[in-house]
């Protein structure tokens, strides 16, 4: 029987997604449902003196207005996180406001139009504060955290050099607000059956909000039960546990019936997260043969006035290249804004933007290949910790994505490169993530008619971990793929973490591995004891599984027969796994490289990705599919990065005045071009037994840069803050 594990399978899932019948959190019928709407705060920093609710009681179908006039009562201090990761959120307990849109109220009504209508019919008073705003406005006040992610915010390895360096570069590079916009909008649907409290979510992280949630209602954890069958998408944003949540849950109590509560667009732009502006300094210097003697980089960034969260643009540089001397620091600036938080390949998108646009200066001034400045720097150790790589195969990456793009063509002079009229620009960068994995546990269950049904309390978030655990159990338990049921998404079952920092296939596979191998060993030792069996008195080491039959020589018998003999209801297993002390013994990230041509309209400014290649070192590819896709997925993200997205803020108010699609440019698909994506192979026998690296993020990172070279490369103008719109080319 053919392995499945690597194979290109189309989703399990596919046929419920393109029919309809997968159920997003909003999508759960109850009985009985009304409708939550969160009423916004108007003004960016002060104190509610007043909330006047009478219109939108008196309004047809509502059912109460929730606000600070009376404060909802939790039993827990929302002040108190469990996690310092955990956002602070705004819950109606007290009139302070600090951001504009910050819930001041919730009108629950029996249908989303009344609630709606009467939701604009709540009237709130404000004393007003000046703001604090704007990143370089608030400059003078930084301060650096005490740690970032429990990292230290500053580092310094090696020692400075007294060479005078043949090349310099030192610029300041910008990067905007940017937000999620997952397809679907965050959403609540939240149901009280006495002290029990059930939420359909989308978020990232179904163990996380049941946490929040017992805590701030005083339950124990089994009284709460958090469902994510199906995430339309969270690239980080649905990774915390928000506060509309926790106000759906608190309106479904209040009213003693199911609520619905789901986050309008131009809401998803104030109090859910969002990437933070960044201002960052990268200094190199290097040798003549392009060795580097130092790199520092310094990050200033954002945060808001009532919580902290750092950007963290600087790690990269901490890692990425050999330098006798790497200097890092981070700094941050309160503003009179909502909190930001973790947005696809957090510290390593911006970052990589800053550092690796500076090493194609150097490139420049060095007159040398970009490619063999970056070969000449590699990293054999990782230059933060001193530990060898897991495994590394960037230089192969160089390698291979060159060779597909046709590199060597290349001409080196900005501005030799047209088509006609049109200039063409090639630029490359490096691409990192680091690869982690966390604690994770499963089960698996053997039914009556042969197929095995696998449950994990991880999400999927449109990566495919329906697919790719489904073929990790079929392999280890010797069935075809389509007699493997997997679940997840539900708090009932074994515990995962949440679905971020790339580590969901790295923790959840392990898992899925041994707890399908744990339940192969039991069906086997089932068959040799049972009399009426076959495979009586067989050695369980010379039993193979192959096809849903267990075989011992020329004697067989299939899963379904052992089944109906025993008269069993199924037969079960349980498992965990989780990382040993080998990440204290290796640095472990996955690398690639990526390539990009532009055609550039000299005359309008106008910028157009016609070319891409990404060649990765991800170790081993569950799913060839499904990994392109998300690695197709994470480059054309960064390409909305590199060209158009930038939320935009009134530095009078605070106020995001890109609040809906219209506003906030992603790429659609006329914006995309080819894109080659190449698996570069990689064993790595240290990251986890099944040699997996995670690959949600790694393919956002590096194309901003790669971009913004070829850009330079095309008309000779170095553009250093995102996006890279035709004003700044044209002004430039």
């Amino acid at each position: 029987m053919d392995k499945s594990v690597g194979k290109p399978l189309n989703r399990v899932d596919g046929r419920l997604k393109v029919t309809g019948a997968a159920k997003y959190a909003a999508e759960f019928p109850q009985e009985g449902l009304v409708y939550a709407v969160i009423v916004g705060s108007t003004i960016p920093s002060g104190t509610i003196t007043k909330v006047d609710a009478s219109a939108a009681e008196k309004a047809p179908g509502v059912l109460a207005v929730l606000s600070p006039e009376k404060p909802p009562k939790l039993a827990g201090d929302p002040a108190k996180r469990q996690s310092p990761l955990e956002p602070m959120v705004h819950l109606l307990q007290n009139r302070r406001v600090d951001y504009q849109g910050q819930p001041v109220a919730v009108v629950v009504a029996d249908t989303f139009e009344r609630a709606t209508h009467a939701a604009a019919l709540v009237k709130v008073q404000y004393q007003a504060e000046k703001p604090k705003l704007g990143l370089k406005a608030q400059k003078a006040q930084a301060y650096a955290p005490k740690h970032i992610i429990f990292r230290p915010p500053d580092t310094e390895h090696g020692k400075a050099s007294a060479e005078t360096p043949a090349a310099e570069v030192d610029a300041m590079y910008g990067t905007p607000f940017e937000h999620h916009n997952p397809m679907e909008p965050h959403a609540t649907t939240a149901v009280w059956e006495g002290e029990r409290l059930t939420v359909y979510d989308a978020t990232q992280g179904v163990f996380g909000v049941r946490s929040r949630l017992a805590q701030l209602f005083g339950l124990p954890p089994e009284n709460v039960r958090c469902i994510a069958k199906f995430v339309g998408g969270g690239f980080g944003g649905k990774g915390s546990g928000w506060g509309h949540t926790i106000l759906a849950a608190m309106a479904a109590k209040a009213v003693s019936k199911p609520v619905k509560l789901v986050l309008r667009r131009d809401q998803m732009f104030a109090g859910v997260g969002y990437r933070p502006e960044t201002e960052q300094r990268v200094q190199l210097k290097a040798r003549k043969d392009g060795k580097l003697l130092l790199v520092r980089h310094e990050t200033l960034t954002s945060t808001s006035t009532f919580d902290e969260f750092t950007e963290p643009a600087g790690f990269t540089s901490r890692m990425m290249y050999a330098s006798e001397q790497i200097i890092t620091s981070h700094r941050l600036v309160r503003t009179t804004m909502p909190t930001p938080t973790f947005m696809r390949a957090p510290g390593e998108s911006p970052g990589m933007f800053a550092l690796e646009s500076a090493l194609d200066e150097l490139a420049y001034k060095l007159n040398m290949d970009p490619v063999q400045l970056r070969i000449v720097n590699h990293a054999d150790t990782d230059p933060e910790s001193g530990r060898p790589w897991s495994s590394k195969s960037l230089k192969e990456c160089y390698r291979a994505g060159a060779e597909k793009f046709g590199w060597s063509k290349r001409n080196p002079m900005p501005g030799s490169m047209k088509d006609g009229r049109t200039l063409i620009g090639w630029g490359m960068a490096t691409a990192t993530y680091p690869t982690m994995r966390q604690k994770g546990a499963a089960k698996a269950s053997l039914l009556p008619d042969g197929t095995v049904a696998v449950a994990v309390g991880t999400q999927d978030i449109g990566t495919g971990t329906y697919t790719v655990m489904s073929q990790v159990a079929a392999d280890e338990l010797g069935l075809p793929v389509q007699k493997v049921r997997f679940d997840l998404g539900d708090t009932q079952m074994p515990e995962a973490p949440v679905s971020g920092g790339s580590w969901t296939s790295a923790t959840v596979a392990p898992a899925v591995k041994r707890v399908a191998a744990a339940l192969r060993d039991k069906i086997i030792a089932t068959a040799v004891a049972d009399a009426g069996s076959p495979l009586k008195g067989a050695d369980p080491k010379q039993v193979k599984v192959e096809n849903g039959d267990l075989i011992a020589g020329s004697k067989k018998e299939s899963f379904a027969a052992l089944m109906k003999r025993q008269k069993l209801p199924s037969i079960d297993a349980q498992a965990d796994a989780q990382p040993g002390d080998e990440m204290k013994k290796y640095a472990m990230h996955a690398f690639g490289a990526q390539f990009a041509e532009v055609r550039v309209d000299p005359d309008l400014g106008q910028v157009r990705v016609s070319r891409f290649v990404g060649a990765f070192g991800v170790g081993r590819v569950l799913n060839e599919k499904t990994a392109r896709s998300q690695l197709q997925g994470g480059i054309i993200m960064g390409l909305g990065m590199a060209l158009m997205e930038e939320s935009v803020v009134d530095e009078r108010t605070g106020h995001f005045v890109t609040k809906d699609l219209a506003d906030y440019h992603v790429p659609v698909n006329p914006d995309v071009p080819d894109i080659d994506v190449i698996f570069v192979p990689e064993n790595d026998p240290y990251v986890n037994e099944l040699g997996i690296k995670g690959i949600g993020e790694i393919g956002i990172t590096g194309v901003a840069p790669a971009i913004a070279n070829a850009v330079y490369h095309a008309t000779g103008k170095r553009l250093r803050t995102l996006p890279l719109t035709l004003d700044k080319l044209l002004t430039t």
